[in-house]
């Protein structure tokens, strides 16, 4: 069970009680409280629109982690696009397998197992875990335009563990 535990310094200000991970302050909640705060929202948004809004505000997270963990590690192009699926598989949100990664082309494919969402929802035949769409085209993006590349990328699910038919879900992205 501990090959995927944290390599990361977690430190907890004594005054405020932040916790920070390298450069970044962080929260820790249980899963249960955040999917079930995710589904309630889904409930009165509808899964659609809140798809939509979690994609521009996890494309805006992900290209700001990735530019300030690049900072803070010395780290450029692929090293930074796999040290970020690294500390989200640390983190409980599922274990991410980098399958395809193309910087010159803009286009990754990347498996997620055991997603948090599915363990919670179950399986419900239909995407669950959308929230991390616009993470991976965030980070992509950063780190195309940190190397003067004029190319932007979308991505999307194409399956979820959640659907009939599969154990886990794959994204890919490619340009706009």
């Amino acid at each position: 069970m501990s090959t995927h535990a944290p390599e990361m310094p977690i430190q907890v200000d004594d005054e405020t009680g932040v916790w920070t991970t390298d450069a970044l302050p962080m929260l820790y909640v249980p899963r249960h409280f955040f999917v079930n705060n995710h589904i309630g929202i889904e409930e009165v948004l509808g899964a659609e629109a809140y798809a939509e809004i979690l994609y521009k505000a996890g494309y805006k997270s992900a290209w700001h982690w990735c530019e300030k963990e690049a900072e803070c590690h010395g780290l450029v192009g692929v090293e930074v696009f796999e040290h970020y699926m690294k500390r989200i598989s640390q983190r409980g949100w599922g274990l991410f397998d980098v399958e395809e990664l193309d910087l010159d082309k803009g286009a990754a494919q990347v498996r997620l197992r055991h997603s948090a969402f599915v363990y919670v929802y179950g399986k419900v035949n239909r995407k669950v875990d959308y929230m991390f769409t616009g993470w991976f085209s965030g980070a992509l993006d950063q780190i195309l335009a940190a190397k003067g590349s004029p190319i932007r990328t979308v991505t999307v699910q194409q399956y979820s563990g959640a659907e009939d038919g599969h154990d886990d879900g794959l994204f890919v992205t490619r340009p706009a």
